[in-house]
């Protein structure tokens, strides 16, 4: 059985992580935020956590197994929410929210089961992605010929706005 001490920090780190994550959705007026996120992540660490009730950081039982595929089928649920079309229709908007939700539904099953060291890796990485991905992305639209969304009238690209919005 978990220790009370492995408990709090397998849910609190999870939380903490989905938190972060979920701020930075919150603070680029995203439609998906810290309280989805944080929340998503608890879950999926909880819900880990009860399958490997002897703390077993190395194995991962067969029910462990077939509760990480129902949760991340199901977080596909949640994912889609956030995805909206466009005024066109032909515009999606929203998807980075929803893998960032599915993202933050794995870091909270790595945290459930004492993965540690994959949840930092994958954080990091998650927010190097998150803080250069999108100037990135937009510099090499214009270096391959791609579209370029600040000269159509919308200045971000198609998954950058959502309803959202600080201040609507």
């Amino acid at each position: 059985m978990l220790e009370w001490s492995e408990i709090a920090l397998r849910l609190g780190v999870a939380t903490l992580a989905g938190s972060a994550v979920g701020l930075n959705r919150d603070l680029h007026g995203k439609p998906i935020g810290l309280r989805t996120l944080s929340l998503v992540a608890l879950a999926t660490s909880m819900v880990v956590a009860l399958t490997d009730p002897g703390g077993e950081v190395s194995h991962f039982s067969d029910a462990s197994s077939r509760v990480v595929q129902g949760v991340l089928t199901g977080i596909g649920f949640l994912g889609a929410g956030v995805i909206l079309h466009g005024e066109s229709k032909a515009r999606v908007r929203g998807l980075t929210s929803a893998a960032l939700t599915w993202l933050t539904a794995c870091i909270g099953i790595m945290c459930g089961a004492g993965q540690w060291r994959i949840v930092a890796v994958a954080v990091a990485i998650t927010f190097v992605i998150l803080m250069i991905g999108g100037g990135v992305e937009k510099r090499l639209h214009r270096a391959l010929g791609g579209r370029d969304f600040a000269h159509e009238g919308d200045k971000s690209q198609p998954s950058d706005a959502g309803p959202h919005q600080p201040g609507k």
